[in-house]
């Protein structure tokens, strides 16, 4: 059956994505979720492979265990975009860790329970996603500012992966009810291979779209906000011209509130009333400026402007000028090229 290999080439092109995220990227605190939250789904994909593949039942009771993981680590991957200073968070961290415990507890006091409550999980971690996205794209202020908009979306994209997940292990529960478990292999493999191509889709989108909107006050108070959110704003500009902050590939919101001294909401906010954009087209637009006139000047090639002005990835690039001048690089420079000095 065509059934049988599917799994392990999920499982494969997972480990293979895995081997070169580790080889192309620094280990850092804030990619260790995303790192296990492959190496679990791999893992996964191996043993429902072999559990009805090849028959191997014993593998049965590992299988509510490891998706019981899965969801806590999908929201702790996109939390990992979101600075938080102090304890709190983190003495509230080991919740996230007791899932897999409390299959553990069901395998063994009430087995019964197991679908009802992996699907109950699914669901209650979609909405926790969808609560994290309230902040906009600004409120994942830990993200690359070049990889903003796709990041935020990818949050929408993952909560609607966990309800598809969860509405799978309904159908499944369903199945078994009605057919005691004839089509059961069938339909598991299908809903593992889908659900981990959805999680690669979703893991490999990054950042951030816009931010919430902010209540404009009124009265003094209005006037007073206005002159706060300018001195704001004159800082930022200094720190993107002057120290050329704008052209590191790694920028952040949080990283950029260190620099300025300013907490990361009220830049957010400054950003949002008086230029009407999120923080990182904000951004993008000074390395857009910068490119444009890299183009008007010089004769660097396209992706070495790209390079020089901050951005790392070409379609972002093409992306966000566009967004700036309606042009592609290429036509905006043919069209504004500087003309050579006359001859004496």
């Amino acid at each position: 059956m065509i059934f049988v290999p599917l799994p392990f080439v999920v499982a494969l092109l997972l480990l293979i994505l895995l081997a070169a995220i580790l080889r192309s990227t620094e280990p850092s605190k804030g990619n260790r979720p995303f790192l296990a939250l492959v190496a679990v789904c791999a893992v996964q994909s191996i043993i429902v492979g072999l559990r009805w593949g090849y028959g191997i039942e014993t593998l049965q009771f590992i299988l509510p265990i490891l998706p019981s993981a899965v969801p806590p680590l999908v929201w702790a991957s996109f939390r990992s975009l979101v600075h938080h200073e102090g304890s709190a968070t983190g003495r509230m961290s080991w919740m996230h860790a007791a899932p897999p415990f409390a299959m553990v507890a069901l395998l063994l006091l009430a087995p019964e329970l197991i679908d009802i409550a992996l699907i109950a999980l699914f669901v209650g971690y979609a909405l926790a996603l969808l609560d994290l996205a309230r902040g906009g794209a600004d409120g994942l202020d830990d993200a690359r500012f070049e990889g903003a908009i796709a990041a935020h979306r990818a949050l929408f994209l993952a909560a609607a992966w966990l309800c598809l997940s969860a509405l799978f292990d309904l159908v499944i529960l369903l199945e078994f009810e009605w057919s005691k478990g004839k089509n059961m292999a069938l339909l598991i493999g299908n809903a593992n291979l889908l659900g981990l191509f959805l999680l690669g889709v979703t893991a490999l989108v990054a950042a951030r779209e816009r931010a919430a909107p902010v209540p404009v006050p009124s009265g003094d108070h209005l006037l007073s906000l206005v002159a706060q959110d300018r001195d704001i704003l004159d800082k930022i500009d200094r720190l993107l011209v002057d120290q050329k902050l704008s052209r590191d590939e790694n920028l952040t919101l949080s990283r950029l509130a260190r620099r300025a001294g300013v907490p990361a909401r009220q830049i957010s906010g400054a950003v949002n009333r008086l230029a009407g954009k999120n923080v990182s087209q904000y951004i993008n637009d000074f390395r857009i400026a910068e490119a444009c006139r890299l183009l008007r000047e010089t004769g660097m090639p396209v992706t070495a402007v790209m390079f020089e002005c901050g951005f790392q990835t070409k379609s972002n690039f093409n992306r966000e000028f566009r967004r700036v001048t309606s042009l592609s690089p290429v036509s905006w420079r043919e069209q504004n090229r500087q003309p050579p000095p006359s001859g004496t």
